[in-house]
């Protein structure tokens, strides 16, 4: 779950240590649980919307495999150019200044399905705040790399919900997808496919998305616990069809940094 459009250094963040799984965003990580669709309601100028919970759709069966290499000398990455790629990538497919849209991704929040205990949240700063800070340079992709640290006990979880919440700019975004691919050294371990829908224009909005993990065997897991941020996801953002944001992550489940 890379939702972060912002380095972590700006961010403020509370865990929660009553559950198995502590620490980071599940990374695309991975449902049932029934949501609520409200009405807009006025915050200051901007409309916040609450879409119904997701869960993951699509079916990626029958997409022929591709490479990274062949992707980057593409205009245009489609939802079905990534959903063919057989490893994590190495690079970025697309550029911060391809999100014309304004995406800004400005709280996370991850809970267990069965307990509701709230395993992770992260907010990002007002605006006032963040012009506040420091004015050093930074890396143009340092915000879109997340690093996740979490028990043993979270592989072991069956349902995630993931709660995000988001503005944009003055366009209108029609068909926002997510699409969330998670690896193990080259082993792809799980696709998560959610579609946002239509978001207005100047919107703030909430969605959760449902991640059911896979039944991972006793080797993997442990294969997985002594082998830190060797699990891997690459988090790809459609606007149409089209390729605007890409977000990256990777994980310990070792319970330490």
């Amino acid at each position: 779950m890379s939702y972060s459009e912002s380095s972590l250094d700006t961010l403020s963040s509370r865990q929660s240590s009553s559950s198995g799984g502590g620490g980071g965003g599940g990374g695309g990580g991975g449902g049932g649980g029934g949501g609520s669709a409200g009405g807009n309601k006025v915050v200051s100028h901007i409309n916040l919307v609450a879409m119904k919970v997701k869960k993951s759709c699509h079916n990626s069966g029958g997409i022929p495999a591709t490479t990274e290499e062949e992707l980057l000398r593409k205009t245009v990455i489609s939802p079905e150019d990534v959903l063919g790629l057989q490893k994590i990538t190495e690079n970025y497919l697309c550029s911060p200044d391809e999100n014309i849209y304004n995406i800004d991704f400005t709280r996370f929040k991850i809970r267990d399905m069965e307990s509701g205990t709230v395993l992770f949240e992260i907010t990002k700063p007002p605006a006032v705040e963040r012009e506040q800070g420091d004015k050093k340079e930074v890396d143009p992709n340092a915000g879109r790399f997340v690093r996740y640290q979490f028990t043993p006990a979270f592989l072991r979880l069956r349902q995630v919900g993931a709660t995000v919440e988001f503005t944009v700019g003055e366009k209108p975004i029609s068909n926002f997808r997510m699409i969330e691919r998670h690896y193990f050294r080259e082993q792809l371990l799980k696709s998560f496919d959610f579609e946002f829908g239509f978001c207005i224009p100047s919107s703030k909005n909430t969605c959760e998305h449902i991640y059911e993990f896979p039944q991972l065997s006793e080797d993997l897991i442990q294969e997985m616990i002594i082998h830190p941020y060797e699990t891997q996801s690459d988090s790809f953002y459609f606007v149409d069809n089209k390729l605007v944001m890409h977000n990256k992550a990777d994980y310990s489940y070792s319970g330490g940094p």
